[in-house]
């Protein structure tokens, strides 16, 4: 595991790849790997937290990746360290030269900055990413810019992976992404419905900056304390329409063929298949005959 840190506690001098990388698509990887070739300095991600559009204009900007979630996928990608910049209202006063000069140059100490030719930083976002190259070179910093990845349905972007996931479409998420998408949750007790139905499930408490899946019931495989072994389970994501309409969204998980206590368990989640919408059924004996339906439907997707 790469460590996470601030500006202030990294490694120097750095390589730096620049941008949010939410979801590290084909493009994302493009960035990371051109900073990584032959990196004069520690090969470095650097991002924002929170979101700019967050502390900006109040916008809740869901994650698809965590950064404690990020920071195992850039092993991979020959990443050294994750740099968090806290972003807040006196960093989005900095002109482009202010956040070139006292971030990136003397702070993080770059060598090489990496970034999307879309990337842009400075106060009221007036500077682009040949801006960045003009300043940074004066300082005889390298500056690479990378073309944005576009396949037959347009440019590659972390918005048609939320979009594909809200559709329930994990097959084009997946595609997108580079590998499954998955997401992880502590159980907590929950009200014995489930149990009392003949199908216990495993309440999830999940991290609230976490982007979800749209609603609905899934195939889905579970790992256990992030053990190897996978499970097949059955996943209903939102409300409890037939049990209590008025519920707040939960994330429901039932192990196939599997009776056992896993409060205070963290499950790893790996949706595989929506098999359907939600709907409010007449009565809970409806509901049990409905979730065995699922199960069967599952198991046959869980190959």
């Amino acid at each position: 595991m790469i460590p996470l840190c601030s500006p202030k506690q990294a490694r120097l001098p750095t390589s730096i790849a620049l941008g949010s990388f939410d979801g590290l698509h084909a493009g994302h990887r493009r960035v990371i790997t051109a900073m990584e070739n032959n990196a004069p300095g520690v090969p470095t991600v650097v991002s924002f937290w929170p979101h700019p559009r967050e502390i900006l204009y109040g916008e809740s900007r869901l994650r698809l990746d965590l950064p404690s979630e990020k920071t195992s996928l850039l092993v991979p990608l020959g990443v050294e360290q994750l740099v968090l910049i806290p972003f807040d209202h006196s960093l989005a006063a900095f002109t482009a030269e202010q956040f070139v000069d006292q971030m990136l140059l003397q702070t993080l100490n770059a060598k090489r900055i990496c970034i999307g030719e879309n990337f842009r930083f400075g106060r009221n976002r007036e500077g682009d990413a040949f801006k960045l190259k003009e300043l940074a070179q004066k300082s005889g910093v390298q500056v690479c810019i990378q073309e944005i990845i576009e396949d037959s349905k347009g440019r590659m972007s972390s918005s048609r992976i939320r979009s594909a996931l809200q559709e329930g479409d994990l097959i084009n998420a997946e595609n997108l992404m580079g590998r499954p998408y998955k997401f992880r949750g502590r159980v907590v007790k929950g009200r014995g419905i489930g149990k009392g139905l003949g199908w216990p499930t495993a309440n999830l408490q999940i991290d609230g900056r976490k982007f979800l899946p749209g609603i609905g019931v899934y195939s889905a495989w579970a790992w256990i304390n992030d053990s190897n072994k996978r499970s097949k389970a059955v996943m209903n994501l939102g409300p409890q329409p037939t049990v209590d309409p008025t519920s707040p969204s939960a994330v429901e998980v039932h192990l196939l063929d599997q009776n056992i206590n896993l409060q205070g368990d963290v499950l790893v989640i790996q949706p595989v298949k929506r098999i359907r919408g939600q709907k409010r059924f007449k009565d809970l004996t409806s509901l049990s005959k409905q979730i065995g339906l699922d199960a069967e439907l599952a198991r046959s997707s869980l190959q």
